[in-house]
């Protein structure tokens, strides 16, 4: 294969990866901060709870159309850091990585 071949498929196959990288990104909520009438849209303690127990909604979510992992009727950015943090309490967080290994 000459350079100028190798080159080619190179740069073709970084242009494929970049569109399916670009692919994968979400895209705006326009039902951030909406909720249905009389109720408030999620904050950061509900975030904190779905994210705590993400893996169990997840299980259920397979089965069942009516439960989703996320609420998309949600304030924001607090939320979606309730969400993280829960998450990462409910798998540990960071706490294994700082162990010495013995």
């Amino acid at each position: 294969m000459s350079g100028g071949t190798a080159m080619k498929l190179r740069i073709g196959l970084l242009l494929v990866v970049g569109v399916l990288m670009a692919a994968c990104l979400a895209g705006p909520n326009p039902e951030i901060g909406a909720a249905a009438e009389g109720e408030a849209a999620a904050g950061f303690l509900v975030g904190l709870w779905h994210g705590i127990i993400a893996p169990f909604t997840f299980v259920v979510s397979l089965f069942s159309d009516n439960v989703n992992l996320y609420e998309v009727h949600n304030s924001g950015n607090w939320y979606d850091f309730g969400f993280v943090l829960g998450a990462g309490i409910l798998f540990g967080g960071g706490s294994r990585a700082s162990r010495r290994a013995k």
